[in-house]
């Protein structure tokens, strides 16, 4: 029997969404074999009050899909809109319930109040769309998940789908390429890049279909727009002054991209933001930059909730500095299999997303597959910290304690006033530096830092502009054996921070 699905909305708001969006899913060979859309307004004639037939319309379904714009709609004697009674009856007979916000200039007090609701009370928070296609697109990755809950579909994990709307010409030639020169340095993957040999390096990922069709999981590695298909890959990163969840916030980012560039993003923000304390020079003039946290438990916990996260879900992955503590949310759930307790020892490992694992893997970001947890464990307990926490909830948590005799964060205030215009992760590049004169990977590798984009556009090119860094040989920027040195500028600030 056929799920029900009853779409909501201002009917005059939506006319036109409200009937292609039913259309689409009765015309979609997959969509059309599970569900049935309900329409208030194909409905005939009733004997009974309109109020009293959609109400039981909605009671009766199986899902709830909500279409929320600019309106409101018309008020009852009580003040309430059709839509939020209907939202209401769905929320009380436990019907599965999904929203959708289109992005509007202006929207009705009541309206924003009813999405604000909706925020507190809903499990998945409303995607916001521009247009149908958009619309349709977010609507498809909620009813294969709800499929896959249900046991429906028996075609794998939600990342080896293929996407219908998806081409190979909806990937970056670009980041194919980069991604064939890491995991060739790291794992010695055996194809070559070229035009002609990206569907043999796509097939041998498992990314591509047998006609041509990408996988979820190649458009969230290499999509030109990863945004596009999944609106809540992102990572949100946020810094606070204490022990909890409160205004004002110290620091806040969302970064978007593929897998590789939000966890890029997201260790930098973190690294950036704790204590950096500079070790002496041994027989070079290279100096380690000891951090709070060990580098390689930061990484592995945020690339554990972006790998193994639910895609399907519109939660993002949310990682929160405190004064005392590094949490690390996962919009997910822990596989069949696997416990709180197994986590804490030597475990099979089971990846929620194993397509996309796989190229993680191949590109360094995962050491070991099966040992993410203990590592992350050893890791800290090494460096004396208290032993790492994890937990499931709505969400999957990971907690790394901080070191109790550095709750302040050193790299952003290094030095007092005179440093205090220089970013964190400027000042983190010339820590690493030193008196040094270094190639790109050596730096890299000081730092703990993966992505190569990111370290130029976030540390290289902000400090060489500020004359803190310059080129060996600035007559031939693109050298393979370029490297780089502190300025007497660099080298000045470079002494204070080591105060």
């Amino acid at each position: 029997m056929k799920k029900e699905i009853f779409i909501s909305s201002v009917q005059s708001e939506f006319a036109e969404e409200r009937r292609m969006l039913a259309e689409y899913i009765r015309q979609d060979a997959l969509f059309s074999r599970y569900f049935e859309p309900f329409l208030f307004e194909e409905q005939p004639a009733q004997n009974k009050s309109a109020q009293k037939a959609y109400l039981d319309a909605a009671a009766r379904a199986d899902i709830y899909l909500l279409l929320m714009g600019e309106r409101y709609g018309n008020e009852d004697a009580h003040g309430m809109s059709p839509t939020e009674r209907e939202y209401d009856t769905a929320t009380t007979n436990g019907i599965y319930r999904l929203a959708f916000l289109k992005k509007v200039a202006h929207r009705e007090t009541k309206e924003s109040a009813f999405k604000r609701k909706i925020e507190q009370s809903i499990t998945r928070n409303p995607v916001q769309f521009k247009s149908f296609e958009e619309l349709r697109t977010h609507v498809y990755a909620a009813l294969i998940h709800y499929l896959s809950v249900k046991g429906v579909l028996a075609d794998g994990p939600y990342d080896s789908v293929i996407n219908p709307l998806a081409s190979i010409k909806d990937l970056d030639r670009e980041k194919i390429r980069w991604f064939v020169g890491v995991a060739r340095e790291k794992r010695r993957f055996p194809l070559q890049y070229s035009e002609e040999n990206i569907h043999t390096i796509l097939s041998s990922l498992h990314l591509i279909g047998d006609n041509d069709g990408i996988t979820n999981a190649a458009l969230l590695l290499f999509a030109h727009d990863v945004q596009k298909w999944f609106p809540s890959a992102t990572v949100k990163c946020a810094q606070f002054y204490g022990t909890r969840v409160e205004k004002p916030i110290l620091s806040q980012q969302i970064y978007d991209g593929n897998v590789f560039e939000v966890v890029d993003k997201a260790v930098d923000f973190v690294l950036s933001r704790i204590n950096a304390r500079v070790g002496e020079r041994t027989q070079s003039a290279q100096v380690d930059v000891d951090y709070e946290l060990p580098i390689p438990a930061v990484t592995e916990a945020i690339v554990n909730a972006v790998v193994h996260r639910d895609y399907a879900s519109t939660g993002s992955v949310q990682i929160m500095l405190f004064k005392d503590r590094l949490e690390v949310w996962n919009p997910g759930h822990l596989p069949k299999g696997v416990t709180i307790v197994k986590l804490n020892e030597e475990h099979e490992s089971i990846p929620v997303n194993p397509t996309l694992a796989r190229p993680v893997y191949l590109a360094g970001y995962i050491e070991q597959l099966g040992t993410g947890t203990t590592d992350l464990i050893n890791h800290c307990l090494d460096l004396g910290l208290k032993r790492p926490e994890f937990r499931q909830d709505e969400n999957f948590v990971s907690v790394i304690w901080r070191d109790k005799t550095g709750e302040n964060s050193s790299t952003g205030n290094v030095a007092g006033n005179e440093t205090g215009n220089v970013t964190g992760n400027v000042k983190r590049l010339l820590l690493g530096i030193g008196g040094g004169t270094l190639t790109r990977n050596e730096i890299m590798q000081i730092l703990g830092l993966k992505g190569s984009g990111n370290f130029r556009a976030a540390y290289l090119y902000p400090a060489i502009k500020q004359g803190y860094v310059s080129l060996l040989y600035p007559e031939s920027a693109k050298r393979r054996d370029q490297a780089y040195y502190l300025t007497e500028k660099g080298l000045e600030l470079f002494a204070l921070l080591k105060k």
